[in-house]
């Protein structure tokens, strides 16, 4: 299940694995298949992450990754589930041909695994990954989330709140907009630079591409995005040129949330979610932004918008 000694650093340098980790990875793969407990523990992770046990958009899997690694004996601390994913990663990769993706979109794509390895240190000041970012990465084992320049695309449904927002909404898109009806979640990674208008239009034009020759069975209803930079709030304090509101503008309003992401918003801007809000700097107009409505006892929403996909 995990490729011999000599031959994991290149794989996980492909992976975009920090290479203070690589080291440890490859110094506790006999550790992992030495020992019939662990290994055990590994193969139901990897199925996990595959599929072969779990459920379609199973609710639990945050869960079920925890008692996992929560089993893995104390050494691991958090590198089981790393080793999870690379021996995963020859389903991905079988799943990327059989559809026929480009070499550069799988890499791309799979290379998330290394970006939130580096997150958790920066998070938690160690190695590994969590419970909760191994049930985010499973979108990109499974082959239901795409790297396409600047955005993220996830093969999503229609919730119900969603499918309703857009039904009811003037000269919305042909067909049915029920729930369950195919979509694709466009997401915002934070490490790809300015979220310009050029960038995403570049990165939009790739999707309306990459879908219809690799999912030429699917057509999706709309393009929808729940994050906390369509949080209309925004707009009072930045520019109506600034690259946030102008792909604010891009979505019609969805389903409104009055659960506060306060640490959320934190985390994306400065790095860490439970930073002292008093202490927050104020360099930019997106720091400020952020800091001065939470120091003014304001809270930071999910926005939730949609556009018609066409493609």
């Amino acid at each position: 299940m995990l490729p011999d000694a000599d031959d994991l650093p290149d794989l996980l340098i492909d992976l975009a694995v920090p290479h203070e980790d690589i080291n440890t990875v490859v110094g506790l793969r006999r550790a992992v298949t030495a020992d019939p407990g662990v290994l055990r523990l590994l193969t139901a992770c990897t199925e996990q992450i595959t599929g072969a046990t779990a459920a379609a958009e199973d609710p639990d899997e945050e869960a079920r990754f925890g008692e996992l690694a929560a089993a893995a004996p104390a050494a691991l601390d958090g590198y089981l589930l790393v080793h999870a994913f690379v021996a995963a990663l020859p389903h991905a990769r079988a799943r990327h041909r059989a559809r026929g993706v480009p070499a550069d979109v799988s890499r791309h794509t799979l290379a998330d695994l290394g970006r939130t390895m580096a997150l958790h240190r920066r998070r938690h000041g160690r190695g590994g990954l969590s419970a909760v970012q191994a049930a985010w990465l499973v979108r990109h084992f499974r082959g239901d989330l795409y790297q396409l320049g600047r955005l993220q695309y996830e093969r999503a449904r229609l919730g119900e709140r969603t499918a309703r927002a857009i039904s009811t909404a003037p000269a919305g898109p042909a067909g049915s907009a029920a729930p369950g009806r195919p979509c694709l979640n466009l997401h915002i990674p934070d490490h790809r630079g300015p979220l310009t208008p050029a960038a995403c239009d570049r990165s939009l034009a790739l999707a309306r591409e990459f879908f219809p020759r690799h999912f030429p069975e699917e057509r999706y209803e709309a393009a929808t995005c729940h994050s906390w930079l369509l949080d209309p709030q925004l707009r009072r304090y930045l520019r109506a040129d600034s690259n946030i509101v102008r792909f604010q503008d891009r979505f019609r309003p969805g389903r409104e949330d009055t659960e506060p992401v306060d640490a959320t918003a934190v985390q994306f801007v400065f790095g860490a979610p439970d930073l002292p809000v008093a202490d927050l700097p104020r360099r930019t107009s997106v720091e400020r932004a952020v800091g001065d409505h939470l120091r003014s006892g304001g809270h930071w929403y999910l926005g939730h918008g949609w556009f018609p996909w066409e493609g």
